[in-house]
């Protein structure tokens, strides 16, 4: 949609904003009857309240909508109205469908079988590696990967698809004019070269903290499934687990370890009835019926090292276990010098095998 078609559907929602655009058109019927409704109807809708008739009855103003304008004549920049067939049809569906979306890149890719990926701002090492393999092997298998852009496990799953050669949507909780956070410029600009940027919020809008849990509903609301990657208890992947459930959809998590607060929202979503997840290939089975999308198959497995470690870092890794686990105890376990295990896990550290944990402790990475 765009120039004169446009100004209609963006006059209502900068002057009621999108909540009150929703209800405009369930009481109305469409954006040309509430334009045709007489002062009278408009007044008993609005309460009494003369100031917004005043705004819509005075109709389009091209002029104060010219940064929008601007914007749609860019030809990968899209705005969408639910009543546009190329609207999601999944995301009409659920209660608060956003009546606009704005869109930059291939507004087709919406529609695509998407499976959102989200977790924690602050993962572990085994976090992103867990959510890059993933997000790749469900590329492979025909799924559009979809996130919020956000540091962390979004900007894992979001690069994962894209280097695959896949698809992927973010969900953003700004205005489309703008990138946030900005470190992920040029993730944005990737992610609308080769799938889409959407957002339901106008442009110039801030990243607000409200703003937020309402991108979330969109994450969900877009896909068939949400897979919870690392969460801890209070995360906003939670919120979007939560909207998931409520709209009908899959939710996936991913377990880990019983001592790692980045596995604790997984786990009381897995007991709350997410369905456990160990590969991808897990994903595709419970999405069963809606898996018709799998063009080819799924390779499970965890990524590999660029080297495999020598038989003295694998005895050690053996010793370290799956769970964090301090020095003092490795020198026990393992009867090496503190200088000689401080050596060797330095070196392991900087092959990607381990990593260092809060409380002096540390973890193996896969």
């Amino acid at each position: 949609m765009r120039g004169d078609a446009a100004l209609p559907w963006l006059h209502l929602h900068r002057v009621s904003g999108a909540a009150t655009l929703r209800h405009l058109l369930a009481h109305f019927g469409a954006v040309e009857a509430v334009y045709a409704a007489p002062r009278t109807a408009l007044l008993a809708f609005f309460d009494g309240d003369q100031t917004p008739v005043d705004a819509l009855l005075a109709g389009p103003d091209a002029g104060r909508l010219d940064t929008e304008r601007r914007w749609l004549d860019d030809p990968d920049n899209h705005l969408l109205a639910v009543t546009d067939p190329a609207y999601p049809s999944l995301l009409r569906e659920i209660p608060d469908a956003p009546p606009l979306l704005f869109v930059r890149g291939d507004p087709a890719a919406l529609c695509a079988a998407q499976l959102a990926v989200v977790g924690s701002r602050n993962p572990s090492h085994g976090g992103c590696d867990n959510a890059r393999a993933f997000s790749e092997h469900l590329t492979q298998a025909g799924l559009c990967i979809t996130s919020g852009l956000a540091l962390g496990i979004d900007a894992c799953a979001h690069e994962a698809a894209l280097n695959a050669g896949g698809k992927t949507v973010a969900v953003a909780a700004t205005g489309l004019d703008r990138v946030y956070p900005a470190a992920h410029r040029e993730l944005a600009h990737r992610i609308a070269a080769q799938g889409a940027l959407v957002s339901e919020f106008a442009l110039g809008s801030p990243p607000r903290r409200e703003h937020f849990p309402r991108r979330n509903r969109l994450i969900s609301g877009l896909s068939l499934g949400v897979l919870v990657v690392e969460a801890a208890l209070k995360s906003g992947s939670l919120i979007t687990a939560r909207l998931a459930a409520d709209q009908g959809r899959e939710v996936f998590a991913i377990p880990g370890s019983i001592h790692s607060p980045l596995a604790r929202g997984c786990h009381a979503l897995i007991r709350q009835g997410a369905k456990l997840v160990e590969t991808a290939q897990d994903v595709i089975e419970e999405l069963g019926a809606l898996a018709q999308f799998v063009a080819t198959p799924v390779v499970t497995g965890t990524p590999p090292f660029v080297t495999p470690p020598d038989p003295a870092q694998q005895a050690l890794l053996d010793l370290i276990g799956h769970d964090p686990v301090e020095i003092d105890t490795l020198i026990v376990r393992s009867g090496l010098t503190a200088g000689t295990l401080s050596s060797m896990l330095l070196h392991m550290e900087l092959r990607g095998l381990i990593e260092a944990r809060p409380g002096g402790r540390v973890q193996r990475t896969s």
